[in-house]
């Protein structure tokens, strides 16, 4: 597999097959290169899509580390916000146990913002160990609503049970980052967003999640608003980015500050 070499601020291709199925799976010391349009390229060369870690904007015209940025999450909407911001960036999913995290949390009299914040440094100070020297970004984000607090459902039917409890209501999202180098948490924050869902049908209860799956397991609450979870909603305070689950503005100002972006 031929060698891969990060570039700041300019990305060309080696070998796109090596570069695209390796920027993930076997990145060597150094990072790699992203081509433009990675993930068209990565389908033509037979990569799964999740592998071409990129952002859209391949020239990252703004970065300035050496290291790509590295995700700590395997979250759709986390990846497509940083690929829109035009970030170099890999994915390297953490590989916690959320639920006994969140049990104990919880134990300790820890609310919903206590959990989020919790996961996103574990994750984050967890994968950043691995990575020498990169900056590391972990997020979580838990759902509250009248008391009651929502993570990633287990199951369909657990899904089908969260939505039917939301439907009619108001709920809060809480959205947690950490940034960590060398297994340590450099920077951290929490945001929120209310979201209050339509009381919706059984029937289309039914069509939502025979058409989302599995999809629905992924995200506290039960949906992706930036997928179809958007016909669930009739209203919502909160930016964007809090609700996928990455507050990009509070990620992009500590990046400035440890000198990974143009000021």
């Amino acid at each position: 597999m031929a060698a891969l070499t990060f570039i700041p601020r300019r990305f060309t291709t080696v070998d796109r097959r090596a570069t695209i199925c390796a920027a993930v799976h076997t990145p060597p010391v150094g990072g790699a290169i992203f081509p433009h349009n990675a993930r068209d390229r990565a389908r033509a060369v037979g990569c799964e899509a999740e592998e071409a870690s990129v952002s859209q904007d391949g020239s990252a015209a703004f970065w300035l580390a050496a290291e790509p940025l590295i995700l700590a999450s395997k979250s759709k909407g986390r990846r497509m916000a940083l690929e829109q911001s035009g970030l170099p960036f890999l994915i390297h999913p953490a590989e916690i146990d959320e639920r006994a995290i969140e049990t104990e949390v919880v134990a300790a009299g820890g609310d919903a913002d206590a959990v989020a914040a919790r996961l996103a440094r574990d994750k984050a100070s967890l994968v950043s160990r691995t990575r020498p020297g990169a900056l590391v970004v972990g997020a979580d984000q838990v759902a509250s609503c009248e008391g009651r607090r929502f993570g990633k459902p287990a199951t369909v039917a657990a899904a089908a049970e969260q939505l039917r409890y939301l439907s009619g209501r108001t709920h809060r999202l809480h959205s947690a980052i950490a940034l960590a180098r060398d297994g340590h948490i450099i920077f951290e924050t929490l945001a929120h967003a209310d979201l209050t869902m339509r009381a919706v049908s059984s029937e289309f209860l039914a069509r939502y999640l025979d058409s989302v799956a599995e999809e629905a397991t992924t995200s506290a609450g039960a949906y992706q608003i930036e997928g179809l979870g958007v016909h669930l909603f009739e209203c919502v305070a909160g930016d964007h980015w809090t609700i996928v689950g990455l507050p990009m503005l509070p990620l992009l100002a500590a990046l400035r500050r440890e000198g990974a972006l143009l000021s």
